[in-house]
C-alpha cells in the first residue's frame, strides 16, 4: 500500500516525505517517478536514499522482481523532457507584473502593442514552429544559469529549470503591459552541495535565504525559486524590449565588444 511505502521512504530522512508515485509501463518494465518534499534541500540525494529503501522493501515483498537501476530517466534529471514541463519538478512558480505605459515608453524605449505582438510571434509562434519543449521564452536560461552559479545550485539542472512560458498582454484599456513567466520545474536548494561554498553562501545570505528555515522547513528554497522566476521576468522584459526597439545588435556591440575600431587596426 502507499502508506507502507511512505513509511519506508520517510524513515530515511528527517525532512524527506513521500507525496506520490507516478508509474509508467513499457512491456515488462515498470518506471516509477517519486514525488517528495525535501525541506530546504534540492533533495536528489535525500530522494535517492528514500527510493533505495523502497526498492529494497519491494524486492523483499516480490522476490521475482529485478531492480535494474535506481534511476530510469523517468525523473527526468538534466535532460529536456515533457514530463517536467507538464508535471513539474522541484518548484513550480508563476511570476507576474503590470508595467505602466510610461515605464514602457521611457525605460524600455518601446510600446505595449509592439511587445505584445513580438511576444506572440517570437516566444509563442516562433517557438511552436521550432518544435520547442518548454522553450516559449526569450532567454530564461541565461538568467537561470547566472543565478544558479552565483548561489551554488547545480548548473546542469539549467536544462529543465529554464522551462518557461512568457506571456504578455495589454491591460487597463490597452495602456499598460501585463507580463508573466510560468516556470514549472525550478530545482533549487539553500542547504547542501554548492550552497556551502564561501562566495555562493554569501550570495544566499545577501538574498536572505541562506541555510534551512527553522520556522517553516522549505520556506527558504521556495523563496529562492521565486527570486529565480522574478529575475527571469526582468530579463525577459529587458531583452524583448531591446528587440522590439531594434536595439539588440547595437547594445551587444556597445557592452560585449572592444571599443577599438577594428577597421583602423593594421593587419
Amino acid at each position: 500500500t502507499r502508506e507502507s511505502l511512505s513509511l519506508v521512504f520517510n524513515s530515511s530522512s528527517r525532512f524527506g516525505r513521500l507525496q506520490k508515485i507516478k508509474c509508467a509501463i513499457a512491456g515488462k518494465n515498470l518506471y516509477m517517478r517519486f514525488t517528495c518534499s525535501t525541506g530546504d534541500a534540492m533533495g536528489m540525494n535525500m530522494v535517492s536514499k528514500g527510493v533505495q529503501n523502497v526498492l529494497d522493501f519491494l524486492v523483499n515483498q516480490f522476490p521475482d522482481m529485478d531492480v535494474l537501476g535506481i534511476s530510469g530517466n523517468y525523473c527526468s534529471d538534466k535532460k529536456p523532457a515533457a514530463v517536467n514541463w507538464i508535471e513539474g519538478r522541484g518548484k513550480s512558480v508563476v511570476c507576474e507584473a503590470v508595467i505602466k505605459e510610461e515605464v514602457v515608453h521611457k525605460v524600455l524605449k518601446t510600446n505595449v502593442a509592439a511587445l505584445v505582438e513580438l511576444n506572440m510571434l517570437k516566444n509563442l509562434t516562433g517557438s511552436a514552429i521550432a518544435g520547442a519543449l518548454g522553450g516559449f521564452n526569450a532567454h530564461a536560461s541565461n538568467i537561470v544559469s547566472a543565478v544558479y552559479i552565483a548561489t551554488g545550485q547545480d548548473p546542469a539542472q539549467n536544462v529543465e529549470s529554464s522551462h518557461c512560458i512568457t506571456m504578455m498582454e495589454a491591460v487597463n484599456g490597452g495602456k499598460d503591459l501585463h507580463v508573466s513567466v510560468s516556470m514549472p520545474s525550478i530545482e533549487v536548494g539553500t542547504v547542501g552541495g554548492g550552497t556551502q561554498l564561501a562566495s555562493q553562501s554569501a550570495c544566499l545570505n545577501l538574498l536572505g535565504v541562506k541555510g534551512a528555515s527553522k520556522e517553516v522547513p522549505g520556506a527558504n528554497s521556495r523563496l529562492l525559486a521565486t527570486i529565480v522566476a522574478a529575475s527571469v521576468l526582468a530579463g525577459e522584459l529587458s531583452l524583448m524590449s531591446a528587440i522590439a526597439a531594434g536595439q539588440l545588435v547595437k547594445s551587444h556591440m556597445k557592452y560585449n565588444r572592444s571599443s577599438k575600431d577594428v577597421t583602423k587596426l593594421s593587419t
